[in-house]
């Protein structure tokens, strides 16, 4: 059974206008009934009394203790102007409109909101009844029944107590479905939110990685080509197709993105042969426009075939291309890189180290223009489990060191296996 199934229905737990005034309806129909019950009374306060307890009631719903409070007492001093002596006595007792005391008890234990009230109006009810049944002798006070008449008081006032403490008990499980299913939506509503937030920090990680790397690849190209385009014309053209690659490459992946944001959906998500998949392999691609750029790329990579998965291989690509991009920006032409990528002991460890081009450390710091590069390799490296270190190095230069727990390919694809 489905949580919703469980719900009362609302001609149970009307709601809203209709409850309003369903309500002051009820409210209004017990008023006329125990007043027209007093008009019928020939005692010289009974219409007088019932009238009060009849206005009382009116309120019964916002101030249930209030209500049954004034109800007793009226019903207190109805007994006490009772004399049975007298033929025409000031007051009746019992009489009809007593009924108006059950309707108080009645609101205090259904509209009650403490715990102990629903107890407390039923056990003055019934103490009350006894009181009347048998009178206070000491006060000089007679009762106006016996044993018999007592149980009769009694049986009604625990028939409508146990019937006002369902009615109590099926309001209070009704707030509770109802704060249960808010609550459910505002969960929802903050996963919504957070999911937003963690694809908004995907797609601003994928933009920094494309946009900074490759235009700092073609804007160093680009100065070459223009320095050495009449003296070295080959050089040039290189520089050129170098451009042209990576102004592919970059258009790819920004396409990639925007289908991202259009379709609304992760790029996690099975894109399936959209998605253009990043492999270690492509970072000698990257080592290799880094080097016609200028720097001296020293690369090891010592991963075998199938040890890492997609999500794994990405992350170290984008690790390397932002390492390389920081050494363009801040080294410039010249540095020297050294980047060692390789799996131990269940790890991916990546080291990248430069020399400055032979700068003292802090000259140029990553973070100088935001730091945007540092939190995403952050970012990507905890999203993984694994440790992120940065910072400069004694001397000249600058250094990274990533690690991560390795997930392999084949342990991947067993675990999806085993959750089928």
């Amino acid at each position: 059974m489905t949580e919703e199934s469980t719900v009362p229905g609302p001609w149970i737990t009307p709601s809203g206008r209709y409850a309003r005034v369903l309500g002051r309806a009820v409210d209004i129909a017990l008023a006329l009934a125990v007043l027209l019950s007093a008009y019928g009374y020939a005692g010289d306060h009974d219409l007088l009394l019932g009238a009060l307890m009849a206005l009382a009631l009116l309120a019964r719903r916002t101030r249930p203790g209030a209500v049954m409070a004034v109800v007793m007492a009226l019903a207190f001093v109805q007994f006490l102007l009772h004399d049975p002596n007298l033929s025409s006595p000031p007051t009746y007792a019992p009489a009809a409109y007593d009924m108006a005391v059950l309707f108080a008890m009645m609101s205090a234990v259904h509209h009650s909101r403490t715990p102990w009230m629903p107890y407390a109006a039923g056990g003055a009810v019934l103490l009350a009844t006894a009181v009347a049944s048998f009178g206070v002798p000491f006060l000089g006070l007679d009762g106006f029944g016996d044993g018999q008449t007592l149980l009769i008081f009694w049986g009604l006032t625990l028939t409508v107590w146990l019937t006002a403490f369902a009615l109590h008990t099926r309001r209070l499980y009704a707030e509770s479905q109802a704060a249960r299913a808010r609550h459910a939506e505002r969960e929802q509503e903050q996963r919504a939110r957070l999911a937003a937030a963690r694809e908004r920090a995907v797609i601003a990680r994928e933009l920094h990685d494309v946009v900074a790397h490759s235009l700092a690849v073609m804007i160093l190209q680009a100065d070459g080509a223009g320095t050495v385009l009449r003296t070295s014309p080959d050089q040039a053209e290189s520089a050129l197709r170098t451009i042209a690659a990576t102004g592919r490459d970059a258009i790819d992946d920004m396409h990639r993105i925007v289908r991202v944001l259009r379709e609304g959906r992760s790029e996690t998500q099975g894109a399936g042969e959209e998605r253009r998949l990043v492999t270690l392999d492509e970072i000698d691609v990257v080592a290799d426009r880094a080097r016609t750029a200028g720097l001296t790329v020293d690369l090891s990579v010592e991963v075998g075939e199938g040890q890492l998965s997609p999500t794994e291989e990405m992350t170290a690509f984008r690790i390397v291309q932002e390492c390389l991009t920081n050494t363009l920006r801040h080294a410039g032409a010249g540095a020297r890189v050294d980047i060692r990528v390789r799996e131990e002991d269940g790890a991916l460890l990546i080291d990248v180290t430069d020399d400055g081009a032979g700068a003292l450390a802090g000259r140029a710091p990553v973070g100088e223009s935001g730091g945007n590069g540092l939190v995403g390799m952050r970012e990507r490296v905890e999203l993984a489990g694994g440790a992120f270190e940065a910072g400069p190095r004694l001397g000249s230069g600058w250094h990274v060191r990533a690690s991560m727990p390795v997930r392999t390919k084949n342990t991947v694809r067993d675990s999806v296996g085993t959750e089928r």
